[in-house]
């Protein structure tokens, strides 16, 4: 692998660098293949993985011996784990060791898809908290929704914004995640292609708009609120000079984490010492280049009073309908484009403040829409845990499980009318079952389209 002269160059003097290691494992074409459990729907003991090691900074990450065709794998599509790079997930311990995450808290991830680090998030708050996850190109919006969708939670709503937009909303969020759009040479062993497209003027391009993107946001975090930022690019001018601006430009006091040794992260420094950020070479661990720093907001809180525009009230014949569909305990129905939402009863408020400030794009738990007094429910309550225990499923074997995903015909033996259909007991989607046939409701626009191999699942 031809790593770019003036990259290496760039990184002596780098606390951690190790040239000659650095070369040697993207010469070495080892791959590393991980995973992370949605601990709400599953358990790593159930499951046909591999598994080498757990990753050390994580209590949902594993390792796997082998990378399997996840595309084939019915409980994949389930939301039962993501398939996520190994450093990314020190995310969990910048928060852990920053936020108390027992309070109920707003938080941000600015830079979201394709969801990574905002399933992660989900995964760590409580149920109380409200996790905004932003993205501000339309297309890959639609990529976070579909993931966060799949994850099963009703505490989180998608937005397609601005970084500037969220000057809104002052001093609204607890915790602000931006996960950085860099030049990406953390990337290169995974994506050979990526080597092409570096650059020093694309390192130049990339600092200036990480500087502009956290100028945009930073109004928005809480004073005492904490930032995290992270890229996956090692030039120290994304990464170490950006911590030194933020503590000498905007205000920020930089915040350390303790490090387990065995771990291999490396704590760094900036130029001026302003900032201590943490580096993930990929000689020294099993995982991605990565590197992520945390701060706090300097300044006393203060009462700030939002704008609100109140969602459309669901009527009670319509709620009646309802309480077939779902677990409403601790939940209310909103509407939103024309669509039945369920949200915790404790985030209406948050949910009316951010409609009169952003375009949302999704929020908690679309439950469908009632038409002539029936509900047509939609894909995502099939993987909600709002879905009402009452309803009925129908198991699928993994053959049948793959070709209702490929949005194919099936006739299992089920009953007359919606039900859920489940592989392994974990909920896919929804078929409609009229007596003579059987009708798909599996979303079009997630239907596996590749022609299916040996999968190592279902055997």
């Amino acid at each position: 692998m031809l790593l770019p002269e003036p990259l290496l160059r760039s990184l002596e003097g780098v606390e951690g660098f190790d040239r000659e290691a650095f070369q040697q494992v993207h010469d070495s074409g080892e791959q590393v293949t991980s995973i992370r459990v949605n601990s709400a729907k599953f358990s790593i003991l159930n499951s046909q993985f591999s598994i080498s090691n757990s990753i050390p900074w994580t209590q949902f990450g594993y390792y796997l011996e082998k990378r399997p065709s996840f595309t084939f794998d019915p409980i994949f599509h389930a939301g039962c784990y993501y398939v996520q790079e190994a450093s990314s997930m020190f995310l969990e311990q910048a928060i852990s060791q920053t936020t108390d995450l027992s309070q109920p808290l707003k938080l941000l991830d600015l830079c979201a898809a394709p969801g990574g680090k905002s399933t992660h998030l989900q995964s760590l708050i409580s149920p109380e908290s409200l996790l905004v996850s932003n993205e501000v190109i339309k297309a890959r919006a639609g990529i976070l929704k579909q993931n966060i969708i799949k994850w099963g939670s009703s505490n989180v709503i998608v937005t397609n914004n601005d970084p500037r937009h969220f000057a809104r909303l002052e001093s609204f969020f607890d915790v602000i995640l931006v996960d950085a759009p860099c030049s990406g040479s953390g990337l290169f062993r995974r994506d050979e292609a990526a080597i092409n497209e570096w650059s020093v003027d694309a390192v130049q391009l990339c600092a200036s708009r990480q500087q502009r993107i956290l100028a945009d946001v930073l109004p928005a975090l809480k004073e005492g609120g904490t930032l995290i930022y992270s890229t996956c690019s090692y030039s120290s001018e994304e990464d170490e000079v950006i911590g030194d601006w933020l503590v000498e430009n905007m205000g920020m006091e930089n915040v350390a984490l303790k490090l387990e040794e065995d771990w291999g992260v490396v704590e760094t420094h900036s130029p001026n010492h302003q900032a201590a950020g943490y580096r993930f070479y990929p000689d020294k661990l099993k995982g991605e280049g990565f590197f992520l720093a945390c701060f706090r907001k300097g300044g006393e809180p203060e009462k700030v009073k939002y704008s609100s525009s109140k969602p459309e009230r669901v009527s009670a014949p319509e709620q009646q309908v309802l309480q077939r569909w779902v677990k409403t305990g601790g939940i209310q129905f909103a509407k939103h484009n024309d669509r039945l939402l369920a949200l915790p009863q404790n985030l209406m408020e948050s949910f009316s403040i951010l409609q009169s400030a952003l375009y949302i794009q999704y929020a908690g738990t679309d439950i469908g829409e009632i038409i002539r007094d029936k509900l047509i429910p939609d894909h995502a309550l099939a993987l909600s845990p709002l879905l009402s225990s009452e309803l009925t499923r129908t198991e699928l074997d993994y053959e049948d499980a793959v070709r209702f995903l490929q949005r194919q015909d099936i006739q299992p033996n089920a009953p007359k009318g919606w039900q859920v259909v489940t592989y392994n007991g974990y909920p896919l989607g929804w078929i409609n079952a009229l007596g003579n046939r059987v009708n798909n409701y599996y979303p079009k626009e997630l239907r596996i389209l590749k022609q299916q191999n040996d999968s190592g699942f279902g055997k």
